[in-house]
């Protein structure tokens, strides 16, 4: 009787594993999920990441993103959502695992919008009101919290190396292997584990001297510097690949994926 219950519990638990890394089916190569019309053109209208795709991957790009809105749940507090709202958070999740196949964030349930910058309690009123974007731990397990203005401001020409929600879904990206340690071992083969941490740190003591254009906020931890160092190369490529070619080379391999239209 104990392994009449026992064998199918562990069954159940093997499919739950797997459920979450499968590709859907309607999510397949061939059959890729329509989106919404109005959808495609903010598409075309705002996000500067699709134009860079030939017709293939724009088509894969848009069924990724019908995919996304599909489990995800985008909701506003203190705000109305907005198909653009929807358009952007969704793209931010998409463009870091384009080149993963058909991935799908299993750690996360919710995207919540806030008016403005927050505090740790996730108040937007009142002092100390500094944090943009941040993913909930605790009760707010699953869910990711974002301030629409760094939200907008990540896919404006004024966005320059910084895209606050693609940081965030680096982080959850990061998090998918159990730990957020900048080292994301279900992507990085061990034997690259090692160099990417001595070149992750070496860069991190270039900053600290004030010999790189990457954002300080990456000295916090190997985790944000993998975040921050993501938001340049998926923001402005050409520049990251020119000035930290190893670092490019690194998180082409990392994400599968190479954003640089030169050839340097």
């Amino acid at each position: 009787m104990y392994f009449i219950i026992v064998i199918p519990i562990l069954v159940l638990l093997a499919w739950i594993i797997f459920r979450k890394r499968k590709i859907k089916p309607n999510l397949a190569a061939n059959n890729l999920q329509p989106l919404h019309p109005p959808f495609i053109s903010l598409l075309d209208t705002h996000i500067d990441y699709y134009h860079k795709l030939s017709p293939a991957e724009k088509k894969r790009f848009e069924s990724q993103i019908a995919g996304f809105l599909e489990y995800v749940r985008i909701e506003g507090v203190g705000t109305e959502i907005s198909d653009l709202d929807k358009v952007m958070v969704a793209s931010a999740a998409v463009i870091p695992i384009f080149g993963l196949g058909e991935w799908e964030y299993g750690n996360l349930t919710n995207v919540i919008l806030y008016p403005d910058t927050f505090d740790h309690e996730y108040q937007f009123e009142g002092n100390d009101r500094s944090i943009q974007g941040m993913v909930g731990s605790g009760y707010m397990n699953g869910q990711m919290i974002l301030s629409r203005p760094s939200l907008e401001k990540g896919f404006s020409p004024m966005s320059g190396k910084e895209n606050t929600a693609i940081h965030e879904f680096v982080h959850l990206v990061d998090k998918a292997d159990g730990a957020t340690d900048g080292v994301p071992e279900h992507l990085l083969a061990h034997e690259y584990a090692v160099p990417w941490l001595k070149l992750m740190h070496q860069e991190m003591h270039r900053i600290k001297e004030g010999h790189s254009d990457i954002n300080p906020y990456a000295l916090t931890n190997e985790a944000e510097f993998l975040a921050v160092a993501a938001e340049y190369f998926f923001e402005k490529p050409d520049q990251f690949k020119q000035k930290h070619p190893e670092l490019y080379q690194q998180l082409a391999a990392i994400f599968r994926q190479k954003p640089a239209t030169t050839s340097i």
